[in-house]
């Protein structure tokens, strides 16, 4: 079993970050900033704050080649804090981050630097290396799911976001993990996760590049139309892999996943930061 240990903490602008180690697999949990203590000792003594309810979570899957604290998680996490009062948490993915590479991550990214070299398709090279990091990262986010539902002021339910990579991790793992109740998914291909797709019946938002060189077009759709969801949408934009519009979707997610984690808030909080 893994264990959670926090390694750092700073606070600002109402968010408050802590660094962790799961293991030794690092991470990063972004929870709402306690209020400041304003109040006289004497008063808060005789008054006591009641304890908050328990906010939902939101697990976050970085993009290949990047990490934890790249600035798409970053700018998630605190639209999620700060809009809806979720926590907000992500582990950097196998090989990424703060985790050492292997020989094996090594080869395939040199295979794929080769294929963009050549124009050659991405696809043979990025689903296989992405399938195998989802095989390690899964159970790690089971494990850091079972972590963080024993904290103080951390209850269900419970959602995911990630796209590329995030989307080949995220799949298979909401598949497997009944507490997940919705998931915002994208760019990515089909080929290892049709299987898995059809068995999440969760709320799914799923965003594509229209104009996708690297992930054809026909792909994205295939694994979108794979989702055995009842309720699913959805979001075509124009242009290509590197112009996914971030700040875009980032909103769109915070308020889909608001709808669904806590529907009582207000959605168009999220738009901020």
């Amino acid at each position: 079993m893994h264990s959670l240990a926090f390694t750092a903490e700073s606070a600002a602008n109402g968010v408050l970050t802590r660094c962790f180690a799961l293991g030794d697999i690092p991470g990063v949990l972004w929870s709402p900033a306690p209020p400041a203590a304003t109040a006289p000792s004497a008063s808060r003594a005789s008054s006591p704050s009641p304890a908050p309810s328990p906010a939902p979570l939101v697990l976050l899957g970085h993009g290949g080649g990047t990490h934890k604290k790249h600035r798409a998680m970053t700018g998630r996490a605190h639209r999620l804090v700060t809009g809806f009062g979720f926590h907000v948490a992500v582990l950097d993915a196998p090989g990424h981050g703060d985790r050492p590479r292997g020989e094996r991550d090594e080869r395939d990214i040199a295979a794929l630097r080769e294929a963009q070299a050549a124009g050659a398709p991405e696809g043979p090279v990025v689903v296989p290396y992405n399938a195998r990091l989802a095989e390690i990262a899964v159970p790690e986010y089971r494990a850091l799911l079972d972590a963080l539902l024993e904290l103080p002021g951390i209850g269900g339910p419970v959602g995911y976001a990630g796209v590329g990579l995030g989307t080949a991790i995220g799949v298979p793992l909401v598949a497997a993990e009944p507490r997940i109740r919705a998931a915002v998914l994208g760019l990515h291909w089909p080929d290892a996760l049709t299987e898995a797709a059809r068995r999440i019946t969760v709320p799914v938002e799923y965003a594509v590049q229209w104009d996708d060189e690297r992930i054809p077009r026909e792909a994205c759709l295939a694994l979108f139309d794979a989702f055995g969801s009842r309720e699913k949408s959805l979001h075509a934009n124009a242009g290509r892999h590197v112009d996914f519009p971030r700040h875009v979707e980032a909103d769109s997610a915070a308020r889909f996943l608001g709808r669904h984690l806590r529907p009582q808030a207000d959605t168009t909080a999220a738009t901020a930061a």
